[in-house]
């Protein structure tokens, strides 16, 4: 007895095709056109060259401006400012650091005491501050710590002096409260680990919670520094010789203040410009254990920017 097969006729179709077996038509994709974006950046371009017109044709004398970008006293300004700056920072990144470890203490009275400091050196302005260190000498007439030092207050507030207590306290309070946010963030059980550990709570906190806290502390530090470069400029009040008093001194020595306005300007963004490389890399360094895929940096996304550009035309043709 043989067995027969019985064939059904197929409904097999060649794949891409519809059902009466025609190839479908490939979907050309029309990007969306935004009239806006087009709109809003001629506007933005046309500002922008009326507003450089307008500096062009005014009575600014920009030979001079050129001619003393590197004047030597100007550098030795420029030179100052990042000194100030960089002691400043460190100054207020330490007693940051130790008024919230205080902050966060069971200890009341170290826990008062950092609260107060913050709450003091916050509420009031860092000019106010500066003249305060300035004119400490109306006050206290010497400097006395017993045996240890003693020595007239005008010989020890110098420009230096007076600058680097001002902003370096100013910051203390800020980073304190930055630290103490970074501090938090870390999981709580990371401490109890390390204290079954039998680790004590000093070294918990140098070698478990504050490597894990940098993540969240870097990032803003480094906004506070970018603007300690700025603010240092108010230190020329207090007789020191920074970029801001540098270039005024020449200006009003040369009769150009404008011009020597925009000397320091051109110093300040080249200066800020700088260190915010810097702190993009630090960024992203300490990103590395938190985030999977690190976003691309400036230069990745030139090349992105330009691969697009180029696939643009062809993919139009």
């Amino acid at each position: 007895m043989t067995d027969k097969i019985s064939k059904e006729p197929s409904d097999a179709r060649p794949a891409g095709s519809g059902p009466s077996g025609v190839p479908y038509e490939a979907i050309k994709a029309i990007p969306v056109r935004h009239y806006g974006r087009w709109v809003s950046a001629v506007v933005v371009v046309a500002l922008l060259g009326w507003l450089i017109y307008a500096f062009s044709q005014g009575n600014i004398i920009w030979d001079t401006v050129w001619d003393k970008v590197f004047d030597p006293s100007v550098l030795d300004g420029l030179g100052n400012t990042v000194i100030i700056s960089v002691a400043s920072m460190a100054l207020g990144l330490v007693l940051g650091i130790l008024f919230a470890v205080m902050r966060l203490s069971k200890n009341p009275v170290t826990g008062a005491v950092a609260w107060l400091y913050i709450w003091f050196f916050r509420g009031t302005p860092v000019y106010v501050q500066l003249l305060v260190w300035f004119n400490l000498s109306l006050i206290f007439q010497y400097i006395n710590l017993g045996p240890i030092y003693k020595n007239e207050t005008v010989d020890v507030m110098t420009p230096f002096m007076v600058a680097l207590l001002g902003l370096g306290l100013n910051e203390g309070a800020y980073m304190a409260e930055i630290v103490r946010a970074g501090i938090q963030s870390v999981d709580e059980g990371q401490t109890e680990a390390a204290h079954a550990l039998g680790m004590s709570q000093t070294k918990t906190m140098w070698r478990v919670v504050l490597p894990q806290a940098m993540r969240v502390i870097v990032p803003p530090t480094g906004n506070e520094f970018i603007n300690m470069l700025k603010t240092s400029s108010l230190v020329s009040a207090v007789q020191y010789t920074e970029l801001l008093r540098a270039s005024s001194n020449i200006g009003n020595t040369a009769g150009a203040v404008m011009e020597m306005l925009f000397v320091a300007s051109i110093w300040y963004l080249a200066l800020t410009s700088v260190f915010s490389v810097g702190q993009y890399y630090l960024e992203r360094r300490f990103a590395r254990g938190s985030t999977r895929n690190l976003p691309p940096t400036p230069w990745q996304r030139v090349k992105k920017n330009l691969a697009t550009f180029k696939r643009s035309p062809e993919m139009s043709a």
